[in-house]
């Protein structure tokens, strides 16, 4: 999906920061870090005998924003210095 973006210069987001590294423009994600903490928390409560129709559904809270420079480059585009102070991560 990254070469194919590329290849017809088009900006995509990706769903993960991994596809950013690998060259993709940007992606704006739950942090896997805390998901996998909470799954944590829930395997927790069931095997301390919560019952899982019980336990409270969880909404993300925490995301990461990963910005690739030099892709943005390759497509010709201007990523403003505002949002990439938003940034997690900045490739360059």
């Amino acid at each position: 999906m990254i070469a194919l973006a590329a290849l017809h210069k088009v900006p995509a987001i990706y769903e993960w920061p991994e596809f950013v590294k690998a060259g993709g423009l940007v992606t704006y994600c739950v942090d896997s870090i805390e998901g996998f903490r909470q799954v944590g928390i829930y395997v927790s409560r069931i095997l301390n005998g919560a019952k899982p129709a019980e336990l409270p559904v969880v909404q993300a809270s925490k995301f990461e924003l990963v910005v690739n420079l030099k892709t943005a480059k390759a497509l010709g585009l201007k990523i403003e210095e505002s949002f990439l102070r938003l940034a997690d991560e900045v490739i360059e």
